[in-house]
């Protein structure tokens, strides 16, 4: 479905000094610098994949997007989606492609939220058959219909991103990319749109590309994650899968009747301790959590006890904070 290899992207900046003097020897004696925004790229998705392109702001999630979209040309490398070059049969890749950015629209701001559908079925040509099929299976999801009516501009963010999500899906694409498709929405906007995108998964076996940095649309909409760091792969693999690698850590909190002062044990780390609770950091390939509790209990008395996992919001920070 789509496969990209060693795609490297670059960016001439010429770096501008203050001032008017500044400014002049920019223009006879500028200051380049070259910029790798991608740098040597690799992975394939598969059809029916829903993978989450995720990383820190300027890790080239949005670049990567708009070469495969075929918006921008890549410095070196090769990129095919279902067989085809973005960049030399971009009109054949758009009729199958899919996009939402959720700070951009594709609507039509001054007419009617219908009137923007109707128009998108004429740019992609969608038979009148195929288009209500389409219109009525959305409306079943996102209730649309009550807002054909209302002009783009007087749309909610809300109902502009529920329109964005018809009018990406109405020419039935085989790839989706979604950029923050529930930015600044509420619960349960959030809640109704990743619905939504499951929901179509399932039904047309869509394959949908994820840039987002909200964690809980990863966690419930991404059977797979590729995370890049610096214009590179650092990650590619399921969700536990990387968990398990980056972050291999539980937690164990206890509550003690009380704590000795020269309190200690093998194979974990103390990392937090208040009155009569500790907290305590382990490494479960290493450890299992009944084999330390059983070795806590020979030198305390137990009142309670809860074991926390490590969770996608461990391997972010982990991840991105190495971008620092």
């Amino acid at each position: 479905m789509i496969v990209v290899k060693n795609l490297s992207k670059e960016f001439l900046v010429i770096k501008k000094s203050p001032g008017f003097s500044g400014a002049l020897k920019s223009i006879f004696f500028p200051d380049k610098k070259i910029v790798h925004a991608i740098d040597n790229v690799s992975f394939s998705i598969n059809r029916g994949e829903i993978v989450g392109y995720i990383g820190p702001n300027g890790a080239g999630k949005s670049t990567t997007v708009k070469i495969l979209c075929g918006i921008l040309h890549p410095t070196s490398g090769t990129i095919l989606i279902n067989g085809l070059d973005p960049q030399k049969k971009r009109q054949e890749i758009v009729r199958n492609i899919g996009t939402v950015f959720g700070q951009r629209t594709q609507l039509y701001w001054d007419i009617r939220l219908g009137e923007s559908f109707e128009l998108l079925r004429r740019i992609y040509r969608i038979d009148n058959e195929t288009y209500n099929h389409n219109l009525s299976v959305m409306n079943e999801m996102l209730q649309i219909n009550e807002l054909i009516d209302i002009p783009v501009r007087q749309l909610s963010l809300g109902q502009r991103m529920r329109g964005d999500l018809v009018a990406a899906f109405l020419h039935s694409p085989k790839i989706i990319f979604l950029d923050e498709p529930t930015i600044g929405l509420d619960i349960q906007g959030k809640k109704s749109i990743r619905k939504f995108i499951k929901n179509i998964n399932r039904l047309n076996k869509a394959t949908i590309i994820l840039t987002t940095h909200d964690l809980d649309d990863v966690e419930e909409l991404c059977n797979r994650l590729i995370i890049i760091n610096k214009g590179r792969i650092v990650e590619d693999g399921g969700l536990k899968q990387i968990i398990n690698k980056i972050t291999p850590y539980r937690l164990l909190i206890v509550d003690a009747e009380k704590i000795p002062v020269n309190f200690k044990t093998e194979n974990c780390e103390i990392v937090k301790s208040e009155l009569n609770r500790i907290h305590l950091k382990f490494d479960k390939n290493k450890i299992t959590a009944s084999q330390l509790i059983a070795q806590i209990s020979l030198q305390i008395k137990i009142v309670d006890l809860s074991v926390k996992e490590s969770d996608i919001e461990d391997v972010i920070e982990n991840i991105y904070g190495q971008s620092v």
